[in-house]
C-alpha cells in the first residue's frame, strides 16, 4: 500500500509535469524549457558533489557518458515539443513506447536474446502506434515523429545506463548526467533565448519542483513496492493527461488515439510484467532519470 501511495503521487506529479510543459511551451520556445528543467535538475543533486567530492565526476567510459547526455538531452526535446504541440492525451501515450525501442536497442547493443512472446508483444505496440499516428494521412502531425524520436532516445539513454552501471557509481552517473545535461542544453537554449515573465518564471519553478517531486515518489515506489503492481499505476498518467486536456485545453482525443492508446498500454504492460514474472529485468528499469524523461520524464 505504501509502495502504491508513492507511485499514485508520482503519476499525479508526473502528470502535473506535462501540464507545465504545455503551459510553458505556449510563449516559451522548447530549447529554452528544456535548458530550465536541466537547470533544475541540477540543484537537486548538486548536494551529493558536496557529500561525495570531486572524485565522484572521475568516470571509466567517458564516451558512453556523453552518449547518455545527448540522449537524455534530445529525448527531452522531442518529448516536451510533443507535449506541446500534440494533445496530452497522444503526447503521453507515446512515451510510454520506450520498452518497445528499448527491446530493439537492447537486442542491438547489449546482445540480449528476445523471446517469441516479447517479439509479439512488441510488434503488437507498434501496431498501436502506426494506428495512433497515421503515417500519410492527413491528419498526420509532424510532432508525432519528435514524440517518437523522444521514447527512441530515451530508450537509448537507458540502454547506456545499463552499459555504464558496470564502471561506475550510481552518484557519478547521477551527477555527469544533471551537469551533462545543462552544458548541451545551454547551447540551443541561447539561440532562441527571451528572458522569462513573471508567471512564466513561476511556471518553469513549478516544473522543476513537480518533477523533482515525482523522480523522488517514483524511486520509493520502487524501492517500497514491486514492479507487478507499481507499473500498472503508472499508466494513470494516460487518463489524467487526458482529462487535463480535456478541462484545461479544450482537447479532444480522437478515436484513433483512443485506440492507439490502449494497444500500447496492453503491450508494454504485457512486456514489463512478463519480464517480472519471469524473474528478469524488465525492459524498463525503474530508473528515475528514465522517469523524469517520460514525461518528458521526460
Amino acid at each position: 500500500m505504501r509502495g502504491a501511495f508513492w507511485m499514485l503521487a508520482g503519476v499525479v506529479f508526473f502528470a502535473a509535469t506535462a501540464i507545465l510543459i504545455k503551459y510553458a511551451g505556449q510563449t516559451l520556445h522548447t530549447f529554452e524549457i528544456v535548458f530550465f528543467r536541466c537547470v533544475f535538475g541540477m540543484i537537486v543533486v548538486i548536494p551529493l558533489l558536496a557529500q561525495s567530492g570531486l572524485s565522484a565526476l572521475r568516470v571509466h567510459k567517458p564516451a558512453i557518458h556523453i552518449l547518455r547526455v545527448f540522449c537524455a538531452v534530445g529525448g527531452m526535446m522531442g518529448g516536451f515539443y510533443a507535449l506541446t504541440h500534440l494533445e496530452l492525451a497522444a503526447a503521453i501515450s507515446l512515451s510510454f513506447t520506450r520498452p518497445l525501442f528499448m527491446i530493439l536497442l537492447a537486442v542491438l547493443f547489449l546482445g540480449e536474446r528476445i523471446r517469441w512472446r516479447r517479439g509479439l508483444a512488441t510488434l503488437v505496440g507498434f501496431t498501436g502506434v502506426l494506428i495512433m499516428v497515421q503515417p500519410g494521412s492527413v491528419n498526420f502531425e509532424p510532432a508525432f515523429a519528435t514524440g517518437l524520436f523522444a521514447a527512441l532516445a530515451v530508450a537509448g539513454a537507458l540502454v547506456t545506463v545499463k552499459m555504464l552501471a558496470t564502471h561506475d557509481a550510481p552518484v557519478t552517473i547521477m551527477l555527469t548526467f544533471s551537469i551533462g545535461t545543462v552544458v548541451v542544453s545551454i547551447i540551443p537554449a541561447t539561440l532562441v533565448w527571451q528572458m522569462p515573465t513573471g508567471n512564466e518564471w513561476l511556471i518553469l519553478m513549478g516544473l522543476g519542483t513537480v518533477a523533482s517531486l515525482g523522480q523522488y515518489s517514483m524511486i520509493r515506489a520502487f524501492t517500497i513496492g514491486e514492479a507487478t503492481v507499481m507499473s500498472p499505476i503508472d499508466y494513470l498518467q494516460i487518463l489524467l493527461g487526458s482529462s487535463a486536456g480535456y478541462f484545461l485545453f479544450q482537447e479532444k482525443p480522437s478515436v484513433s488515439t483512443f485506440i492507439g492508446a490502449v494497444i500500447i498500454v496492453g503491450a508494454t504492460l504485457y512486456i514489463v510484467l512478463r519480464g517480472a514474472k519471469m524473474q528478469a529485468p524488465p525492459p524498463l528499469p525503474p530508473d528515475p532519470g528514465a522517469a523524469s524523461l517520460k514525461s518528458c520524464g521526460v
